[in-house]
């Protein structure tokens, strides 16, 4: 998958089969309208590319509007889109100028001389340009002035599925792991770098990584223990990560540490992607750390049966 970040780095197609959004998850969802955009390219013996905006729209035009939490960073949705089989990823850097963009503008400028689009694949209720004022009806009668075909997935056929990345975060933000994974149509993930702790784990007899995740805007699953699997250059591990802020030792600080089982190298200032399987407990304060230690020893057993 060739990866453009803005719209000026694109050479015009021949024959473009494109759709466009955020795909902040690319979820289940995502994928009828990407396996759809797959299918028309083949019979049209085309290529498929897929326009998102990045920085997210809303955390450009409502920047003092903290609570928007994000499915994926732009490289995390690079990586799922690229799994799904995208030829063309075109990346355009949302900034309040562009969201000045008429819908025309868009059409005209981007959909048709920018990309050479022949067929346009979107999801209903698909809104564009300034104020959202483009819409289905609008792209309908403007395609065979432009010479281009438009399909909507009907409403029905992304609906059946009861999916929707607002429904995928607050699953997340309660801990519920199965429904995040159903609609995500795979485990959730997130990366951080490997950063020093206080090596509270390795004197309990459980080693912990302490992952630093440097996006404010990447959401962070409930507090507890999970049971995980762990990528390192190319390599899983299984694990069981804690999220929390440690009240058995009064912690201040919430921090996102994950247990590596059969696993021993120095991997400080590294990357590590982590995928959630399932929430094990939520965050408990023990009597002391002896106490903890034997509910580790039951954690593990149980991140062990999950992930075996």
């Amino acid at each position: 998958m060739k990866i453009y970040h803005g719209i000026e780095d694109f050479a015009r197609l021949d024959c473009a089969v494109v759709t466009s959004g955020t795909f902040d998850g690319v979820h289940v969802g995502h994928q009828k309208i990407l396996s759809r955009l797959r299918e028309t390219a083949t019979k049209s013996n085309g290529e498929t590319v897929v326009i998102t905006f990045w920085p997210h729209p809303r955390l450009v035009l409502h920047p003092e509007d903290t609570s928007l939490k994000l499915l994926n960073t732009f490289e995390e949705k690079a990586e799922l889109l690229k799994a799904q089989g995208i030829d063309h990823l075109v990346r355009i850097p949302f900034t309040k100028e562009f969201s000045q963009l008429t819908s025309e503008e868009f059409i005209t400028e981007i959909i048709v001389k920018t990309i050479g689009t022949k067929k346009l694949v979107i999801g209903h209720d698909h809104h564009f340009g300034k104020n959202r004022e483009g819409s289905f009806e609008q792209l309908m009668l403007n395609g065979p002035k432009y010479g281009f075909e438009v399909e909507e997935i009907p409403r029905q056929d992304i609906d059946h599925v009861g999916v929707s990345s607002t429904k995928i975060r607050k699953a997340l933000e309660e801990g519920d792991i199965d429904t995040a994974t159903h609609f995500l149509g795979g485990y959730y993930g997130l990366t951080g770098r490997v950063v020093m702790g206080d090596k509270l784990g390795r004197l309990l007899g459980y080693p912990t990584a302490n992952i630093e995740v440097d996006t404010a805007y990447k959401l962070i699953p409930a507090d507890g223990i999970y049971a995980a699997t762990v990528s390192h250059e190319h390599q899983r591990y299984d694990g069981m990560l804690y999220i929390g802020n440690r009240p058995t030792v009064n912690g201040l600080m919430r921090r996102i540490e994950v247990n590596l089982f059969d696993f021993q190298k120095d991997i400080y200032g590294e990357a590590l992607t982590v995928h959630f399987h399932k929430l094990i407990r939520g965050d408990i304060r023990f009597n002391d750390l002896e106490e903890l230690k034997q509910q580790l020893h039951l954690d593990k057993v149980a991140a062990l049966n999950i992930l075996r």
